[in-house]
């Protein structure tokens, strides 16, 4: 990957541990520091939502276009939730990249399995809770779940955490702000080895038993 060139940085985490507060941050101490950055925009099939922009929030597409873009080869990862369709476009992944622009994908662990499969250069980063009852809290304290919601999202939880030794790192948002820099260090640092990785490995264990 040549220095002018972005970077494609995907990221996983359970729901509740703070990842997309996390990039929104890191996105924005990029940009002022004059690394471009943003995050990737997917197609989808659902329809706009008041609020919503067109190409800034999603590509808002028919489901015939999504289908001819799919059969094209043209998304590097779908989904299908609640019967909408979403997708990644390789375009505009490359697009951006090629402008030396950092593309943040947030992404579930089955999309990243899938990326992997794919001839595609990505940086991936796992954002592990401190501990099972804290990542509990967060979802509470969000007050947007019922108590069978939340049951739900813990199981899934557990699924994930069950997959993160296979991303390139891991970062523990533990400290708000720590885990902000840490991530703004490896995302600027396209060399950088984590000394702590062992250590977070022994805390992902703990989180799974």
């Amino acid at each position: 990957m040549s220095s002018d060139k972005g970077q494609l940085i995907v990221i996983s985490a359970p729901s509740g541990a703070g990842k997309t507060s996390i990039i929104k941050n890191v996105i924005k101490k990029l940009n002022d520091g004059n690394r471009k950055s943003k995050f990737s925009v997917s197609h989808t099939t659902r329809l706009p939502r008041e609020g919503d922009i067109d190409g800034s929030d999603y590509f808002f597409v028919t489901n015939e276009i999504f289908d001819e873009l799919y059969e094209a080869g043209n998304f590097i990862e779908t989904a299908e939730v609640h019967d909408y369709k979403y997708g990644t476009s390789k375009d505009f992944i490359d697009e951006n990249i090629n402008q030396g622009i950092n593309v943040f994908l947030e992404i579930d662990v089955q999309g990243f399995q899938k990326l992997r499969n794919r001839n595609i250069e990505f940086r991936s980063m796992f954002i592990l809770p401190p501990s099972i009852e804290e990542l509990r809290k967060r979802i509470q304290k969000r007050g947007l779940d019922s108590e069978d919601v939340i049951e739900k999202r813990m199981k899934n939880a557990l699924k994930e955490l069950g997959e993160a030794e296979e991303y390139d790192y891991l970062v523990i948002n533990d400290i708000f702000e720590q885990a902000i820099e840490e991530l703004l260090e490896i995302v600027i640092n396209k060399d950088f080895k984590d000394q702590t990785h062992d250590k977070k490995l022994k805390i992902l264990q703990d989180l799974l038993s």
